[in-house]
């Protein structure tokens, strides 16, 4: 089967992330009979807690993209998270904003396959999860990895974020 692009440019970040660091064989990426678009729908699908669920969420930080892979059991404290980043503004970001700095569809942001770095901050709930689930650039595509992982593929800075 033909995969989509996004989810392509999501399993080779993971093949190579996998080959260097000598880890073991590569999370795959598992495509869904329908898409999940929410935590909870994922989560359903999966058969797994909602809490490990990493929720991709791009925000716009001072201008910037920002994406946030946060617990899918909790919502990020925008006011908090700015101020412990140090930022001015932080806001939900748009459709063609979040398309433009990742490539990739809201309800489908992997935590890589971007078209260029971005900025990443990884929710410390996460850690209470032996497996965690993530989007695979597409909102059908999604893969199992870890906390520590999560952290080694994006390059993530760990944080409270609710």
């Amino acid at each position: 089967m033909q995969l989509h692009a996004n989810v392509q440019a999501v399993q080779e970040t993971l093949d190579q992330a996998r080959a260097q660091d000598g880890s073991g064989q590569p999370a795959r990426v598992r495509i869904l009979p329908e898409a999940v678009h929410t935590a909870a729908a994922a989560a359903a699908a999966l058969g797994v807690e909602v809490g490990q669920i990493a929720n991709s969420l791009i925000f716009e930080a001072d201008g910037t993209p920002l994406l946030v892979l946060t617990s899918g059991a909790h919502r990020v404290d925008t006011p908090r998270l700015a101020a412990t980043l140090g930022l001015g503004t932080l806001k939900r970001a748009t459709p063609e904003f979040v398309k433009h700095h990742t490539g990739q569809p809201i309800g489908g942001v992997a935590p890589v396959g971007h078209p260029g770095p971005v900025r990443t901050v990884v929710d410390t709930a996460l850690a209470g999860h032996p497996e965690v689930w993530a989007a695979g650039g597409v909102p059908r595509a999604v893969f199992p990895t870890t906390y520590p992982e999560l952290l080694r593929l994006t390059g993530g800075d760990p944080a409270e974020v609710a």
